[in-house]
């Protein structure tokens, strides 16, 4: 339990001894801090409840509160706001459980198993910056469950099944005519066959497949029977299939490692369709597959809605699943393998009515049960200076590669530290360039778009990744400076700049719980700013290694560990390495 919360419940016990229950205490920051740290608010409930002055209540709290040596400063402002402050040795007290672990300071959830399913990459094309936030904003919020105590899994469900891969094998055949893979006579094993692709072949073909089928029917009725071909498992094509699957797949693994994005799961479409018998017979046993136009639907309208609500798709009129069906097999396969009590879809915002479709048809054909919570964390997008979504100078889709050497470009010019070996200076410009991305992408709200500003995103002042990088590392270096201390406990506090870190850290709970529920992570990366600022501040003020009060000194050292441990915790969330000197 965290210390903010263990203190409102001994408030809550504080008013029961001044005569009066109440189902929780809320401890409100205060906007005065002359008149007090936090505000008391539970005297105005109570007038109603016991029917008594508000003022008079206030006193009575009041007259209690003045026992506890915890508190100080304690006045009623008002009707009967009851303002308090916390006491310099209380303020030690609580700084030194965060100091012994951070984890003392942070509210632990009730267990339970999420899937979170973001990154959403297409097989045989290069990621591009759309693919940023989904992976970025998944990846935090998988690790922020795991730090509050569920039991969190990542999945990158791949796309990997539909047309675009028959296209892909489309022009492969018309590039390799010769490849075994398309000899029906061939009783061979495909895995001997040296195929002659790459990753960028891959990257290629795909547009230029895409291209020909807009301009030539044929093309594409021909690339719409090899898809048909590779969901039948026909042999050969299906093979084939794997094999580019296979090796994009590996290309995808690297790209979002190299933005310390990780998946436990790597599914694609492909393997949540192994379950699409099972998944059919259960819409046809509950009657729920409706013939439209060839197509098989599924009517998820309901009375209620108050805008045309469209039939969810299940089969096209050419027999092959459409992409809602895939997210629904993918629910069934998550239910059987997993079990999970949430599934959280970190997806462009512009999909809301997939997943609306999505989930009603599944919560139709009871999926899963009504218990599971199935929600879809949409994300804006990343906008160039145009406020559209970012391109390259020729107006096409920027790579994600593209996008990363561009920032990588400017941490390198800004590194100039003669000391740093050119080697060295790389690993630090890499790691400063996706701080500098992974931190302008996580700072405002999720469902908003931003601007992307190279220069000012990669700049050392301001509310940017390299400024907490900097930061963190002169925390370190004072750290090691400071060697080995005697001193294990914070005794001593001289003056307002500690006493504004001290309650900043005694907010991060708070900050914590609203940032999953509300699953964003801006509210963690403000805060992390405003520690780092509020401790710099006073870094500024106080020569810490050199201060002759031995004691003052000690605990200053302690602080800035605290301080440093609070800011490792959090840059880890938000997907954020820490180099050893910039």
């Amino acid at each position: 339990m965290s210390i903010i919360k263990k203190l409102e419940n001994d408030i809550k016990d504080i008013l029961k001894t001044a005569g009066y229950e109440v189902d929780r205490v809320l401890l409100e920051p205060s906007n005065r801090r002359d008149l007090g740290e936090y505000q008391i608010n539970n005297a105005m409930q109570l007038a109603k409840t016991y029917h008594e002055n508000p003022r008079d209540i206030a006193t009575k709290i009041v007259n209690e509160l003045e026992k506890d040596n915890r508190f100080t400063n304690i006045n009623i402002a008002g009707p009967g706001f009851i303002n308090i402050t916390l006491s310099d040795q209380y303020t030690c007290d609580f700084l030194n459980e965060v100091h012994e672990d951070v984890h003392n300071n942070i509210d632990k959830k009730e267990p339970k198993k999420v899937i979170v399913d973001y990154g959403g990459a297409n097989v045989a094309k290069a990621l591009h910056v759309g693919h940023l936030r989904t992976g970025n904003i998944g990846e935090a919020l998988k690790r922020l469950a795991l730090l509050l105590g569920y039991d969190a899994l990542g999945d990158a469900h791949l796309g990997d099944y539909g047309r675009p891969l028959g296209l892909v094998l489309r022009e492969i055949k018309e590039r390799y005519p010769d490849l075994e893979y398309f000899n029906e006579d061939y009783t061979g094993d495909y895995s001997e066959i040296d195929l002659p692709i790459t990753n960028k072949d891959l990257e290629e073909i795909y547009p230029v497949a895409s291209n020909k089928a807009k301009e030539d029917e044929q093309y594409l009725d021909e690339a719409r029977d090899i898809t048909a071909r590779i969901q039948s498992h026909e042999r050969g094509y299906y093979d084939l299939w794997k094999r580019v699957v296979d090796i994009s797949k590996e290309d995808i693994k690297k790209t979002y490692e190299s933005l310390n994005v990780y998946f436990e799961i790597w599914n694609g479409e492909s393997d949540e369709m192994e379950y699409f018998d099972e998944l059919k017979k259960i819409y046809e046993d509950k009657n729920l597959l409706k013939e439209s136009e060839g197509a098989q639907v599924v009517e998820v309208a309901t009375p209620e809605d108050k805008a045309p609500m469209p039939p969810l798709i299940f089969t096209r009129s050419n027999g092959v699943a459409s992409y809602e069906t895939t997210d629904l097999a993918a629910i069934l396969e998550r239910k059987i393998n997993y079990n999970p009590d949430e599934i959280w879809y970190v997806v462009d915002a512009r999909q809301a009515l997939h997943f609306e479709q999505t989930f009603r048809a599944a919560r139709k054909a009871e999926l899963v049960e009504d218990r599971v919570v199935l929600e879809h964390v949409g994300n804006g997008t990343m906008n160039g200076k145009d406020g559209k979504p970012f391109k390259t100078r020729d107006g096409g889709v920027m790579s994600l590669k593209a996008l990363m050497d561009l920032v990588y470009d400017e941490t390198y010019k800004k590194i100039t530290n003669e000391s740093i070996k050119e080697e060295e200076k790389k690993e630090i410009a890499r790691i400063v360039a996706v701080a500098a991305v992974k931190y302008a992408d996580l700072l405002p709200y999720r469902g908003t778009d931003y601007i992307f500003e190279l220069e000012k995103f990669t700049d050392l002042e301001g509310k940017t990744g390299p400024y907490l990088l900097y930061s963190t590392i002169r925390m370190r270096s004072l750290l090691k400076k400071a060697g080995d201390h005697k001193a294990t406990k914070i005794t001593k506090l001289k003056g307002a700049a500690e006493k504004e870190i001290a309650l900043t850290i005694l907010n991060l709970p708070l900050v914590l719980n609203r940032a999953v529920e509300a699953k964003t992570l801006n509210e963690i990366a403000e805060f992390l700013y405003k520690l780092t600022a509020c401790y710099n501040s006073f870094y500024a003020e106080n020569k810490i290694i050199t201060e002759e009060d031995s004691e003052l000194r000690d605990s200053w050292i302690l602080l800035t560990e605290t301080v440093y441990n609070i800011n490792m915790l959090l840059l880890g969330i938000l997907g954020i390495e820490v180099p050893e000197k910039m």
